[in-house]
C-alpha cells in the first residue's frame, strides 16, 4: 500500500495545489462577486423550500446570530451553502494532504494525522487572512475552526481506510513485504 501511495504522491500534490489555487482565487473575490443569493432568488422563487424547518433554527456563528429572522431566507440558505463549501473544500484538502504526506510518516501514526491537519489549519488561517485583504469580506476565526475540522475529519477517515486496506491486504498476502 505504501508503494502504491508513493507512486501516486505527485498526483496528490497536484490536487493539493489545485485546491489551494481555487481557495486563493475564491478568497480574492468580493462578497458581491461570490454571492449566490441572486441565483437562489431566481431558481427558488417564492417557493422557499424547508422554510418551516429553517424558521426553527437560530445559532451564533462568528459573533453573529444566524437566523431567517435576522438574515432573510435566501441569505440564511446561502450561509449553509458557504459553510458547507468551507467544510467540503478543506475536507478534500485534508484528504489529499494526508495522502501526499502519508509515506513520509508511515511509521508514526501521530504524525500521519498531526502534520497534514496542522498544514491544512495553517492554510485555512492564511486563506482567512488573505480574505481579510479583499474588499467587502471579513476573516473569521470560526471559519478557520470549521475548515480545520473538515480537514481533520478527512484525515481521520483516510488513515482509518488506509489502515483497513493494509490489514485486508496482509491477510490476503501474509508474506509480502510491500505492506
Amino acid at each position: 500500500m505504501n508503494k502504491s501511495l508513493k507512486q501516486k504522491e505527485k498526483w496528490y500534490w497536484i490536487v493539493v495545489a489545485a485546491i489551494e489555487l481555487v481557495l486563493f482565487i475564491s478568497s480574492s473575490m468580493t462578497y458581491k462577486q461570490q454571492t449566490s443569493v441572486p441565483f437562489l432568488e431566481r431558481h427558488l422563487g417564492s417557493s422557499k423550500p424547508m422554510l418551516g424547518f429553517f424558521n426553527q433554527i437560530g445559532f451564533n456563528y462568528g459573533g453573529k446570530f444566524q437566523s431567517i429572522k435576522n438574515d432573510g431566507y435566501y441569505n440564511f440558505v446561502e450561509f449553509f451553502i458557504r459553510k458547507g463549501a468551507h467544510f467540503g473544500t478543506y475536507f478534500l484538502l485534508g484528504l489529499f494532504l494526508c495522502l501526499a504526506l502519508y509515506t513520509y510518516f508511515y511509521k508514526n501514526n501521530f504524525l500521519k494525522i498531526f502534520v497534514p491537519w496542522m498544514a491544512a489549519t495553517g492554510l485555512a488561517a492564511f486563506d482567512e487572512f488573505h480574505q481579510g485583504l479583499t474588499g467587502g469580506r471579513s476573516p473569521l476565526v470560526a471559519d478557520v475552526i470549521l475548515d480545520s475540522f473538515g480537514a481533520l475529519v478527512a484525515i481521520l477517515i483516510t488513515v482509518l481506510v488506509v489502515f483497513l486496506i493494509k490489514k485486508h491486504n496482509k491477510k490476503r498476502h501474509p508474506f509480502s513485504m510491500e505492506y
